[in-house]
């Protein structure tokens, strides 16, 4: 007998994908193989045991974080290659970058934390990044060849994509 008991779980819709989150770290033995929710979005995809979704919508890092913040979820963080593929798979129209969850501000130090102040575990940084002469505030991008770029420029338009 397999250690995880497969569950389909229809989400009412006063219920936010943080509660599924919740659900699914109290009870480890389970493996969520779908998701039925009244939330849609444009772009969804499965990598192991996480979901990231996307409007395909643009905007600063500030938005984007207030945006799955609003949803219950948060900016999506990739943790191994795989993951970090898969962010790229949102792209299109000449647009192609996307906001993750790692930024620098003064008392978080220099981009070796993501957000929640955990040590970053993967990281694919391009060639001189993280910026050293982001001094003071930065955020982080995914370009569309998967390599990690921080920007001080956290007002420009990049896809929102979060993570559950």
């Amino acid at each position: 007998m397999s250690e995880y008991q497969e569950i389909r779980l229809q989400i009412p819709p006063c219920s936010s994908l943080a509660q599924l989150y919740f659900l699914k770290q109290k009870h480890q033995s389970f493996f969520l193989t779908e998701i039925y929710s009244p939330v849609s979005y444009q772009f969804v995809r499965r990598v192991g045991q996480k979901y990231i979704v996307s409007n395909k919508e643009r905007d600063s890092f500030e938005k984007a974080i207030e945006f799955c913040s609003q949803k219950g979820l948060e900016l999506a963080l990739p943790k191994n290659h795989e993951e970090n593929n898969k962010l790229t798979e949102v792209f299109g129209d000449g647009y192609n970058e996307v906001w993750i969850n790692v930024n620098k501000n003064e008392s978080e130090g220099n981009f070796g934390v993501d957000m929640n102040n955990q040590p970053l575990t993967f990281t694919k940084w391009g060639e001189h990044q993280p910026d050293p002469s982001i001094q003071d505030t930065g955020c982080t991008m995914v370009t569309e060849n998967g390599i990690w770029r921080a920007t001080r420029e956290c007002f420009l338009n990049a896809f929102i994509v979060c993570q559950l």
